[in-house]
Formats: C-alpha cells, structure tokens, sequence
C-alpha cells in the first residue's frame, strides 16, 4: 500500500463545509484483501492505539470500528482511522474521515478533515498519513511498529504549522460572528471580511494599529518620556551603555533597581529588585545580549498586572507570579518540574495557554540565591519560585482579577493607551492592590510597560480565575455590533452560459453603481479594468475578487475543476446560480456521468447562507430539482426559478406557493410574484440576444435579472442594463457577431454538444442556412464527448473546417483531428470538411466555403488569437444581427 498523491481543498467541498486533505492510495497486494483475512490483525491494532475503540464509524457510537474490523473492512478504510486517530494524539483533533472507491481495484481515495486555519498544504497531514501507512503494513507483517518518534516530530511540525493562541481565538471570535477568515500563508495573519470590509490581523495587531504607536512601545525609554508628559507614574531611570553606567544608575536611584534590554520582550534578560552592584553588572551583560542599550530603572515593590485596554475599554486585567512549583513532600524541584510541564496546557513558546518551565541558568541562580538546587524536596504545600520576574513566557501564572479593577485604575489606563497611541495594548503595572483607589500622588503605582501586539493567552485561559473572551473584544473593536463584514456575493456555476451569466450579472450591479469584482474563465476584473488573465473560475481567483478593498460587490463562475481540485473559494454565497447541467467534462477528474456533475456543481446551491437566494433553470429538471436537496432545503434560500415560458410546471407550481419565477410572455421578459407580475423589457432589447432570436441569451438574461433584483437591484435598472449589455464590449467570445466582406462570422465557446446545438439552430434562424463551420474542440474531455460535440456541429452545418489548438491539452498531434472528422461522418456521411493547419488556414478555407451572405461559425479554445485574427482581415462588428440575412 502507498500514498500516489495529495491535494488540499481549502473551502467547501463535495465532502464538508471545512477544509479536508484527499490522499489517493494505492493497496498494491491488499486489493480485494479485508481485515479477517488476517487473523489477530484488530488485536495487535487496538493495543497500539487504544483510542480506536472510540471511533464510531458508520454505525454512530463508540465501537463501531472495531465491528467493522470484526466483520471485515479493506484496508483504505482502516488507514483512514488510523490517520485520525494519529492525529488526536499530537493534539490536532479533527473528526470526519470518509474512504471513497477511486475508480479502479484497489485505488481509494482517504477524505480527512484538516483544522481550519492550519497553515495551507502543511506536510503534517502526509506526514500522518504516510505513518498510518507504516503502521498499518508493519503489523500486517507481523511487525510492533514504533510511534514515539515520528509522533513528536509530527507534533513540532504542527506546532510550527497551526495558529497561535491568541491568533487562533481572534478567528474563532470572528467566525462566531459570522465574519469570513482566511489565514495568509503559513503567517500568524488573518484576513477578516470580503471586498470593502476586509481587515487585517496578526495575533492583537489590527490594520488600525499605530505603526507610531507601535515604536514608541518598543522603545520602552520613549513609553517612558510619553506617559511621563502624560502625567502618569512611571518609575524613573536611565538608558546605558555600559556595566560602570549601569552600577552608577543604581547609587543615583539608591535603591533596588530592575536591569532590563531597552528593545526587549517576552521577559527575556530581565533581573529585578537588584541591589547590590555584582548582581547589577551580570544583568547589564546578559540584557546587553539582547540590546546593546539597556534601561537600568527604580524597582517598584506590589504585585504585578497587566491590563488589556482594546479602543478604549479595559477589558481584562489578570495578576501575574512568576515560574514556580507546589512541593508534595516526595518529590525533587527537578521532578515537580517536570510533573508541571506534562500539563497538556503549557508548551514552548507561545503556541499553549502556559509556557512550560525551564532550569536554566537563571532558574538555578534565583534557586542558589535561596539555598535551593534542582534535587531539593519541598515540603508539602510549599511554593518555590524558579524566577523572580512574573512573566508568562518564562513559564508564570495568570489569576483574572478583571472583576476587581478600580475605576481609578481603569481611567488611568485608558490614558496611558491614549498617550502612546495604540488601538490595542497591554499595559504591565506594578501596585499593591488592583482594586484599591489611586492615591492623589499616585504612590506605590508604577507603569512598567506597554506592550503592543499583546499576548491574550492570559485572560483567555487564566491559570486562576473566569476567561475572558478578549478575542471577541479585538474583532467587536474592529467590527462594531451591527456593521457588516462582507459584500453581497454571487456564484454562477452550471454546463453552458456561466461566464456570459457572470458577466451580465456583474453589468446590472454595475450599473446600480456598484464596484464590482469579478472572476471569470478570461480572468479577474475590477470594474472593466483586467487585473489579472487568466483561467479564474476556481477559488484562488474567487479569493483574489474577495480580498480586494475596491470591491462593494462580487461574481464569481464557480467551475467545477475548482470545486473537485481545491473547493470553493468562498464560505456563504447571497445569490446561487445554476444555469443547466449537461455532457461535459466528462472523463476528467474521474467524473464519468452527468450524475457526477450535478452532485459537483449542486455544492453552490448547498452552500448558501441561510435565507439567501437560488437562482435554478426550471427548464433543465436536473437543475430544478436542486431545491429540493435536504442540504439546500436547509438553508431556508428564497428558490427564484427561470424559463423560457411561464406555462412551465415548475414555475406553475412554484408561483402557486406564493414563489418568484421569471419567464417570457408574449415577448417579454417577466418577473412574478405569486399572483403578480412585472414585464421588464422586451426580449427583442436583449443586448446579444439576435433580435430576441438566441433562446440561451434569453437563458442568460432570466438568471441575471433574477440574481440582481435579489440583491435590491430596482426592476427599470435590470431592464436599461439588459438593454446595454454590447456583447463585443461586454461579452468578448460569446455569440460575437462580426462581418468580413459579404460574410458574416459568429464568434463562440461552444464546447459540449448542448452549445454546439443551441448556436447552430440560433444561425439557422438568423440567416435561414446551415453555413459553415471552423472548428476546434478542448482535447481533455474524453473520446465519447469529443464525437458527440463533432455529431452535433454536422447536424448544423454540411461544410466543416477542422483545426487543432495550439494547446492541445494532453493529446498528441492529430488525434483531436481524427476524432472530430469521425464523429462529423458518424451522422452526416456527405458533410464537406476540410483540415487546417492552424486557426489562420481554418478561417481562410471557411470563408471559401461559404457563399455570399452565409454565415460562418468559428469555434475557439483562445480568444486573443482570435481577436487578433480579426483584426488583420478587417473583420467589421454587428451589432444588430437580427437584420441580417435571407432568414
């Protein structure tokens, strides 16, 4: 058994709303092979990691795998719970598990659930998968393998790999708001909300933060000279250079001083309450290690506290102690150390809520200093403190004291945010009681620091006291209780009409006067400016629209190579189009039938937010009967259905329970209520739409205006925006209508056997013959396709040039040629056709072909290639080709 490949889908999938890891396996001698073909198998797997005995599996209660292996289960489906369970022991606990047939014997594909704001295509999921793998084969061979060490070195790269605490709860925060997150990268960096309501966040520092406030913070010297100016009680001291300036700031402050690196953090070189000059000189040279400038600073006795001011609200306070054990009477300070770092709470660094404890040097020097080492025994209920300095990084406790905080205490350090200009911060304050008034002096009160980017791990999960949601704090700051954090979105998916559907969606919005952002198969678009060319029908392209300032509105085509390779790009869609589902793409990404793709492409209906709208084409009853999907039904969406004809019986039906349908009648385009109706606009004003005479432009136009009177867009905008939608300007590719001399030439994208259809009964209607056609096809739909695109166009048209693309997507040289003239004499024996070699000779040979005043459809796989084709030979743009013609 191996592991053949891996991919990640980021968002929404065909399997989960969150993001999973697909492992393709292989299992080589254990095809056809189950677990009771291997007598003692499930005994010698369970002892070896006992949690299995946990995992429900299909039958929903605890037991249910081992049943399963009791009764006989194949091996991908083991692999898969064993990965799971791998993966609970390194604390990275995530719960669905799916193993689905591949398409071949022994071929499997292994779904499992990934943290949602691990970092992307992390190596820690093939890690686990790749033991799970191991483990498996090895006890298959009558082998114990060993799981310590590739565990722990899977956990580090975890650690490395998630969020970290404070990080961690702002997205949770957010998400409880409904307020979209993506982590960046591999980064502590969020990006929170969609278009103009996108912010920033890494860990407590927000967009807003001060970059001014921020420096002075770092330069505790400044913070100093600020707060000072500001009237509020700093300890005094001085920033030196050397050890003899360090000595002479203590006998000028004559008393104990605190010795700390200028630009320091986390603790990290900090000596205090130092007296006599030996000590302060130590200090100086290990602070120095960190910053060659070092504050040498009065000691202010009392307890220590940090205080979180989010805006301007205090909205934690916690009283910190530094490192220390509780002795039991048995065991060494070494022991209890360690009894204390198997907590599942503290880890290195930052990544828990406690940093686990250290014997260092500066742990044994604090001990020496108090005739301790790490072999003493303390007495039971005896504290020993390993350091003198309270700080979390350096493994102390928190207690909330939030409750407690004095008024007075609370207007002191709203102004110490103010004076140093920080949105957020944690201001360090030593004083005897938090919950005492401040004296007229402000005595006994000292502001040691202020922090910015402040760690939240303290007053999330206190060593003592309540949590406080602080987290919640930050995002309520950035997003006031009732302001919005996202744009209305649409997403278009379906077989034929999505990228025109996008397009035409996105010129109503923007003639409502909306910015809005866009992503279709030519690229990404700001408005009409291009910002990027390329394919952008998947969820990169999607998050690029969504990232974007500029954008008060987006329209995505949601392709289905998106949504099976990395799934959507978005969490909750406002409007969901499907246009039809029919023969495409078949043979690629293991998708054999249109059953496969509608399971696909109905992921943009199931994945609306609730009480949003699903724009479904009554006239494809695939299509309709996506209503009905209790995953859909679920979200309570407002069903807008569209048709050609409002004596279609869904529509019927729907208009009968009081639904909102739009059809054409008497020609024109409606839009009704129930028992009320609204005619739009003619169908003959349908930019694009031949004169009313193309019926899928008509499609097009129905989900349209059905999908931007959803978002408020009035019904006259809907119809002066339908009237102005040029396709040359607008819809570049699709149905594009040129003359070159007496012959005029069709533009399009057909690609399946449906558009082929639908473009060549619109030239028969418009021009009143078959015309001519040049034509290539995309080389990754599988052979069967391929013939029936090839029989459509020779039902349409009895003169036919063949071309192949530059692109020929996998195929050798040729054979999209072969395939194609074989499915044109498949239906049509007598059909005329022609080989080019390239696009140029095809619109050359199609133009000799055609008499005076017959049309010419080209079929594409580029379009600049085209456009620049058409340039050359003088091609003239029609923009009313209704006229046109003996038809």
């Amino acid at each position: 058994m191996h592991l053949d490949h891996l991919r990640w889908l980021g968002g929404p999938n065909l399997y989960v709303s969150r993001p999973v890891a697909v492992a393709r396996l292989e299992l080589e001698e254990l095809t056809g092979r189950e677990t009771t073909d291997f007598a003692g198998f499930a005994e010698r797997l369970v002892p070896l990691l006992p949690g299995l005995a946990q995992h429900h599996c299909s039958a929903g209660r605890p037991g249910g795998l081992l049943r399963a292996m009791a009764r006989g289960t194949y091996f991908g489906h083991v692999t898969e719970h064993v990965t799971l369970e791998l993966s609970s022991m390194i604390g990275r606990e995530v719960f669905f598990g799916r193993t689905v047939w591949a398409g071949a014997p022994g071929r499997y594909d292994v779904i499992l659930e990934c943290p949602r704001d691990e970092a992307p295509e992390t190596s820690v999921v093939e890690d686990l998968i790749r033991l799970a793998i191991r483990t498996v084969t090895e006890l298959l061979a009558g082998r114990t393998p060993g799981l310590t060490a590739p565990l722990s070195a899977i956990a580090n790269a975890y650690g490395q790999a998630r969020l970290g605490v404070s990080t961690a709860a702002l997205a949770e925060a957010a998400r409880r708001r409904g307020i979209p997150v993506r982590r960046m990268g591999h980064l502590n960096l969020l990006q929170l909300g969609h278009g103009r309501h996108r912010r920033m966040v890494w860990a407590a520092m927000t967009d807003r933060t001060s970059a001014v406030g921020m420096e002075a913070a770092a330069d505790k010297m400044l913070t100093k000279c600020l707060l000072e100016e500001a009237g509020l009680p700093v300890p005094s001291g001085y920033v030196v250079a050397s050890a003899d300036d360090a000595v002479s700031v203590l006998h000028d402050i004559g008393g104990p001083v605190v010795v700390k690196p200028l630009s320091g953090h986390h603790g990290e070189k900090v000596s205090i309450e130092l007296t006599d000059p030996a000590e302060v000189v130590t200090a100086f040279r290990e602070a120095a290690t960190v910053c060659e400038e070092v504050l040498v600073e009065a000691y202010v006795p009392g307890r220590d506290h940090r205080v979180l001011v989010v805006g301007d609200r205090v909205v934690a306070a916690a009283e910190l102690s530094p490192a220390r054990v509780t002795g039991d009477g048995r065991s060494t300070i070494a022991e209890l150390v360690a009894i204390a770092n198997a907590d599942p709470a503290r880890g290195e660094g930052h990544d828990r809520p406690l940093t686990r404890l250290t014997l260092g040097d500066t742990e044994l020097a604090h001990l020496a200093a108090r005739d301790l080492h790490p072999g003493c025994v303390p007495a039971d209920g005896e504290v020993v403190s390993l350091r003198r300095n309270a700080n979390l990084s350096t493994g102390g406790t928190s207690k909330d004291v939030t409750d407690r905080v004095h008024p007075d205490i609370t207007r002191l350090c709203r102004r110490v945010a103010s004076a140093v200009g920080l949105d957020v911060c944690g201001i360090d304050l030593r004083l005897p009681d938090i919950g005492a008034p401040v004296p007229p002096d402000a005595g006994g009160i000292g502001v040691i620091e202020v922090n910015a980017s402040p760690g939240l791990r303290m007053h999330l999960a206190p060593y003592e006291g309540s949590s406080r949601d602080v987290a919640a704090d930050i995002i309520d700051q950035m997003y006031p209780p009732g302001s919005s954090a996202r744009v209305p979105l649409v997403t278009v998916t379906g077989t034929n009409g999505k990228t025109t559907t996008v397009r035409m969606v996105a010129h109503l919005l923007g003639q409502d006067g909306r910015t809005v952002g866009m992503c279709t198969t030519e690229g990404v678009y700001l408005g009409a400016d291009l910002l990027y060319k390329a394919d952008a029908s998947g969820p990169r392209s999607a998050q690029m629209v969504l990232g974007n300032r500029a954008v008060e509105a987006a329209v995505l085509e949601t392709a289905r190579g998106g949504i099976v390779r990395r799934g959507l790009g978005y969490d909750r869609a406002d409007v969901a189009i499907v246009t039809n589902i029919t023969d495409d793409h078949l043979g690629v990404d293991d998708i054999t039938s249109v059953d496969d793709l509608v399971e696909i492409k109905a992921l943009v209906a199931e994945e609306i937010k609730s009480g949003g709208h699903v724009v479904l084409n009554a006239d494809d009853p695939r299509v309709a009967e996506l209503a009905d999907r209790p995953s859909v039904r679920r979200r309570k969406p407002v069903i807008r259905y569209f048709a050609r004809s409002g004596t279609n019986r869904v529509i019927e039906r729907h208009l009968r329970m009081d639904g909102v349908a739009y059809y054409t009648e008497d020609g024109w385009l409606v839009e009704a209520a129930g028992r009320r109706t609204n005619a739009l606009l003619p169908i003959a004003d349908v930019a694009g739409s031949f004169g009313g005479k193309a019926d899928y432009m008509i499609a097009n136009a129905l989900a349209a205006a059905a999908a931007a009177r959803a978002l408020g867009v009035p019904a006259s905008m809907v119809a002066f925006g339908l009237r102005t939608f040029d396709p040359h300007r607008c819809n570049p590719g699709r149905g594009c209508s040129f003359r070159i001399e007496e012959t005029p030439v069709v533009v399009d994208y057909a690609h399946n056997p449906a558009a082929v259809a639908a473009v060549g009964s619109l030239l028969r209607r418009v021009w009143g013959r078959d015309g001519v056609a040049a034509v290539t096809l995309p080389g990754d739909r599988c052979d069967d396709l391929v013939m029936d695109t090839a029989r459509e166009v020779a039902r349409c048209f009895d003169r036919v040039v063949v071309y192949e693309d530059e692109d020929l997507r996998g195929r050798r040289s040729g054979e999209m040629t072969r395939l194609i003239i074989e499915g044109l004499t498949d239906v049509r024996p007598d059909v005329r056709i022609r080989t080019a070699g390239d696009l140029k000779d095809a619109v050359g040979m199609a133009l000799t072909l055609a008499a005076p005043g017959e049309p010419l459809l080209l079929l594409y796989e580029k379009l600049q290639p085209v456009a620049d084709l058409l340039q050359t030979l003088g091609a003239a743009r029609l923009c009313s080709p209704a006229t046109e013609g003996s038809g």
